[in-house]
């Protein structure tokens, strides 16, 4: 059968604003870049992040609000365009990418990735469909043609919960320099915790939920802000549920008038600039390249020595504080070190590995697409 060597296609459920969904936006940008036909395939083209598709990429829009209705499309999709690949990111788009590819016949290549410690996220989980994650892949996954992790120690955990083969897992790191960040660093930002002469900042960013940890980033907060003048900016938006717990903890803490969550921006690269330093407080990670975002602008960073990804973007503690998950007091011994000046400068080059241009070739040699 023939396919199209030019035409790649990447496949989501929607664009929401995390980490994954943010990653292939900036994959499908680094593909067209290349020369490259792209289509973003969505079961609902919506989300936070829509309007950052370029606009040289071609939203395939299924329309569906089911497995069976989505998996139909799917096949559709692939036996009348019959891309080279199919780059699919989360559960369950990378199990139906992999069945429709042999429901299609079509001799497009799959490349699934896990962008997150599927042991961890499973074992949180409410819902039983979630919880059984991990059985599903295990069934699934060895028939993709390509099983990409976002960190080394992503592919343990798949090795470990899967039966993966590690010679068998490819470990790409998803782009987190893109060269819009130091543009987007200088943007003006109209807040009046940035004006000079203004107590530090510090910054979290990330969705309002449990993996997050913002109750430990709370407290160690305070046991900071109750030695020097000090404030801490959130990032990021969640249920209203978990953000009501939040509000009461800021409340029982009583730090309230230093403590701000600020919701969704678009533009938390004007933020970091502008802040004292970065706190990922995190229980579990597949990647978290919003540490790397923060390295980019020039931040320094503390972080919980998570599963996974932290370890890997500090080099082990070289170029960032990590601290164990859960420790508000190591977080704030941590914090108080940077603001005293303590930061290790980041070695020159180090943060290429997780540049955009840097991530687009190693997923064209796995795809096996050349471009041109």
């Amino acid at each position: 059968m023939i396919h199209d060597q030019s035409r790649v296609a990447l496949f989501l459920r929607y664009v929401g604003g995390g980490g994954a969904e943010t990653a292939m936006v900036y994959l499908a940008r680094g593909f067209a870049e290349q020369g490259l036909k792209v289509d973003f395939i969505l079961c609902q083209a919506t989300g936070t992040h829509l309007w950052k598709i370029p606009a040289d990429v071609r939203i395939i829009n299924l329309n569906s609000n089911n497995h069976v209705a989505t998996l139909k499309a799917l096949v559709d999709y692939l036996r009348k365009e019959r891309p080279a690949v199919l780059l699919s990111a989360l559960h369950f788009n990378n199990e139906l990418a992999i069945l429709a590819k042999h429901w299609a016949r079509v001799p497009t290549r799959v490349v699934v990735c896990e962008q997150n410690t599927l042991s961890q996220r499973s074992r949180h989980e409410t819902r039983l469909s979630k919880r059984l994650t991990p059985w599903i892949a295990k069934l699934a996954y060895p028939r993709a043609d390509a099983v990409v992790a976002v960190s080394h120690g992503v592919a343990q955990d798949l090795h470990q919960v899967l039966g993966l083969p590690l010679s068998e897992i490819d470990v790409i790191y998803n782009p987190g320099v893109t060269p819009e960040i130091a543009s987007k660093a200088q943007e003006p930002l109209e807040h009046p915790w940035f004006a000079a002469g203004e107590p530090p900042v510090i910054l979290g960013v990330g969705k309002l939920e449990m993996q997050k940890d913002f109750p430990t980033l709370l407290q160690a907060f305070a046991q900071v802000r109750a030695q020097r003048p000090v404030r801490l900016v959130i990032l990021g938006w969640g249920p209203e549920a978990e953000q009501r717990r939040l509000e009461a903890l800021i409340e029982e803490l009583g730090i309230g008038a230093d403590v701000q969550l600020a919701g969704y921006v678009n533009n938390p690269y004007a933020y970091m600039a502008r802040s004292a330093l970065f706190v990922l407080s995190s229980r579990w990670e597949g990647l978290p390249f919003v540490l790397v975002e923060a390295m980019a602008v020039g931040l320094p960073v503390v972080s919980t020595n998570c599963e996974s990804g932290p370890a890997e973007i500090l080099d082990h503690g070289q170029y960032g504080t990590l601290v164990p998950v859960g420790d508000a007091q190591a977080m704030a011994r941590a914090i108080a070190q940077v603001l005293d000046g303590k930061t290790p400068p980041v070695k020159a080059g180090w943060l290429e590995q997780f540049s955009l241009g840097a991530i687009v070739q190693q997923y064209l040699q796995v795809a096996q697409v050349t471009p041109g």
